[in-house]
Parts: structure tokens; sequence; C-alpha cells
């Protein structure tokens, strides 16, 4: 009788233990690479002095595509950065990132109606066909 009950009590208890320990190991996500440096880096980058760090952080997240999903934040405040050589390849790297950049929607059609620069907003534009075509205001007349 005592087999019978301390079998099925050893497994609950190896599975309820199984369980515990499965929920307190941190699951490690994969940082994508690029040109050696990861997209942690790169995202820091962004926030660099020199336009030209931050432009090339930007073209290098835009490079690694859906992967890059949690520049998202990162790429949205960078939007609004001084420079336009620094804001044409954050909507490229929205763009590349595709449906997972939703967030940037408002922020893009936005750029439409007010960016100075024709060719950044045509490049937001182009970023929100990317992302939700649905969302790409009609051209003004």
């Amino acid at each position: 009788m005592l087999k019978r009950t301390l079998g099925p009590l050893l497994l609950a208890s190896l599975i309820a233990t199984s369980a515990a320990m499965a929920q307190a190991t941190p699951v490690k996500v994969k940082d994508p690479i690029s040109n050696g440096r990861t997209l942690s880096a790169w995202i820091i980058d962004l926030k660099a002095l020199a336009p030209q760090s931050r432009n090339a952080a930007a073209y290098e997240i835009a490079g690694m595509g859906p992967e890059a999903v949690r520049a998202v934040p990162a790429l949205i405040e960078a939007l609004d950065d001084p420079s336009p050589v620094v804001r044409y390849p954050v909507t490229v790297a929205l763009g590349e990132i595709g449906p997972g950049a939703k967030a940037a929607v408002p922020r893009l059609q936005q750029m439409i109606d007010e960016e100075i620069n024709d060719e950044i907003a045509a490049a937001a534009r182009r970023a929100l066909r990317h992302i939700d075509p649905a969302a790409v205001p009609p051209p003004a007349d």
C-alpha cells in the first residue's frame, strides 16, 4: 500500500519541482548581431554624440530587419533627432522591421504631414507601407 501511495506522490513532487525550476530559469533572448556588434550596442549608439554614429546605428539596425523589433522604442525616440541624416535611416529601420514596428505608426503619420525634409517625409510614408499599409494617409492634393 505504501508503494502505491509513495509512487504518485513522488511523481507529483517531481513535476512540481520541475515546473518551479522552469519558471525560475530566465529565458535568454538571442541578441542579433550586425557588423560584429549586438543589437543592444547599436541601440545605445542611437544616442551617441556624433550624428554619424547615430546614422550608422540606424542603418545597422535596419539591416537586422524584423529581428530588431526590440529597437522600436529607441527608434521612435530617434525620429525626433535634430539631424536629418539620422531621421532618414531611422525611418528606413522602422520600415525594415515591418509590422513589429506598429507602435511607430502615429509618429510616422505625423512626420508625413509635418516633416520639412521631403525625402524624410517620403521615407516615413514608405515605412508605413511596410508596417501597416492601411495606416498610410492618402496623398495630399
